[in-house]
């Protein structure tokens, strides 16, 4: 597809709504699935590294 001008670009045809919220909407997904994932992935590493102190601290009073 060829477009003429920036503004027929914009426009996509008369699906400029559609085409640009739909890559809105993509965008925001992905955001969200990044931020959720670090979170996710900080707390998981606390509860390993909460873990690991209790574990060593088992074996220490076993000794």
């Amino acid at each position: 597809m060829e477009w003429g001008s920036w503004s027929e670009f914009w426009s996509m045809g008369g699906r400029g709504f559609f085409v640009w919220s739909a890559y809105g909407v993509t965008a925001l997904a992905v955001l969200a699935e990044i931020v959720w994932l670090k979170r996710s992935a900080g707390q998981s590493r606390g509860r390993l590294a909460r873990m690991q102190q209790w574990d060593s601290s088992e074996e220490e009073a076993q000794s």
